[in-house]
């Protein structure tokens, strides 16, 4: 293990946190590792021991810590015991892999008895509709911290973490590049809610006579899917072509005008939109973010994991 003085993170090769899995159980087959993967995800069984299991691990034991703590604090103030959630915050880039990570991550933590119950949902819900963003011209910033409902995800954090009961989150469709009217995703105070999306972190957006509060606030555990630039572009622009033969190809699919573009043409389409919109986003927003995380995780140009590093405690 690696230990730099001047950071606040220590840092682990895989070979070094590998081993932190204990006696962790490989709970996943391909079968089920395939239906989590996303498109052009290459995450392995054995990444998934050498990584995921011992994250699993070190997230199961904040999760028992905090549920402690919690039942401590409420008996303190002699106030009736109930269910606080935890939550975990996943950020990181367009394209780096922050679905699969959060998907892989509560299936895992699901298998552990003492937190059975873990929700996902992706910030892509509360983006403005398409009508409001394009009332705001704000079409093409989208993703960008000023393009999401900022108060309605504070609320609805504020509500999971409160205990309410039978929540509805927003959901999005990639497929017709929207909200979805009158659909939701039920929240029912779990165990664990992991909340992934690209600027979670993020400290910036409350306008003058707002609260100054953040989503991050609500967080109890947090990560950052941390990888160069050029890789993530290239791994953008791969998900690209391969999308042109899926989800462009489907009926009503909004961007269906790039299914019939050469591979020449799409590279350059590809290449175009991530250097106008996402590598922005990316620089301006998401990347200064980073360092607020409590664990990064650093993904090589084969989309394999290489690195983690743990906030020193």
């Amino acid at each position: 293990m690696e230990y730099q003085e001047q950071s606040p993170y220590r840092s682990f090769s895989i070979e070094e946190w590998a081993p932190l899995r204990r006696n962790t159980p490989q709970p996943l087959s391909e079968t089920e590792l395939q239906e989590l993967r996303g498109i052009n995800e290459r995450v392995s069984l054995d990444e998934v021991e050498r990584v995921y299991l011992p994250l699993s691990r070190l997230l199961s034991l904040h999760v028992a810590s905090v549920q402690k703590l919690n039942v401590g604090l409420r008996q303190f103030m002699e106030i009736e015991a109930g269910k606080v959630p935890f939550i975990i915050g996943i950020a990181g880039s367009v394209a780096v892999g922050k679905s699969t990570v959060a998907r892989i991550l509560r299936s895992l933590l699901a298998r552990w008895p003492e937190h059975p119950k873990v929700d996902l949902i992706s910030t892509d819900g509360f983006l403005f509709p398409t009508d409001e963003l394009q009332a705001r011209n704000l079409m093409h910033r989208k993703g960008f911290p000023e393009s999401f409902d900022r108060q309605q995800l504070l609320q609805f954090l504020s509500d999971v973490k409160s205990g309410k009961r039978h929540l509805s989150a927003p959901v999005y469709s990639h497929l017709h590049y929207d909200i979805v009217p009158n659909q939701y995703s039920e929240v029912d105070q779990p165990d664990i809610l992991i909340v992934e999306g690209l600027n979670v972190l993020q400290t910036r957006g409350a306008k003058l006579g707002e609260p100054n509060v953040f989503v991050s606030d609500y967080f109890d555990f947090s990560i950052y899917i941390d990888a160069n630039a050029d890789d993530i572009r290239q791994w953008y622009v791969d998900r690209f072509l391969a999308l042109r033969s899926t989800v462009f190809n489907k009926p009503g699919a909004y961007f269906s005008h790039y299914a019939s573009l050469d591979t020449d043409k799409a590279t350059q389409t590809a290449n175009e939109i991530w250097g106008s919109i996402n590598n922005v986003n990316l620089k301006e927003n998401i990347l200064p973010t980073k360092n607020r995380a409590k664990l990064i995780l650093h993904k090589g140009s084969n989309h394999a994991i290489n690195n983690v590093r743990l906030r020193k405690l």
